[in-house]
C-alpha cells in the first residue's frame, strides 16, 4: 500500500520534501537492482563476452551512492525562509 500524504502536497514543506526525496531514491535503488540484475543474468545465461557490463554496473552503482550521500547527508530539510 503506497504512502498516504495527511494533507495537501507541497514541495515547500520540508516533511513532505524529505519523504519525496526518500520515495525517489527508492525508485532509484529498485530501477539499479532490476536492471543490473537482468543484464547480469543474461550475459551470464548467454555466456556473453560483454566488458561494457562491468563498467555500467560501476557508473550507475557510483550515481546511485552519490544520490544516497546527498538525500541522507547533505540535502537540507529546513524549512524555507522566503519571502
Amino acid at each position: 500500500m503506497p504512502p498516504r500524504w495527511p494533507r495537501e502536497p507541497d514541495r515547500n514543506d520540508p516533511e513532505f520534501r524529505r519523504l519525496d526525496d526518500r520515495m525517489t531514491f527508492a525508485f532509484h535503488v529498485a530501477l539499479f537492482s532490476a536492471s543490473n540484475s537482468g543484464l547480469w543474468f543474461f550475459k551470464i545465461f548467454q555466456k556473453a563476452d560483454w566488458s561494457w557490463a562491468v563498467l555500467v554496473t560501476g557508473v550507475w552503482a557510483t550515481i546511485l551512492f552519490a544520490h544516497a550521500l546527498y538525500v541522507f547527508t547533505i540535502a537540507n530539510y529546513s524549512p524555507n525562509t522566503d519571502g
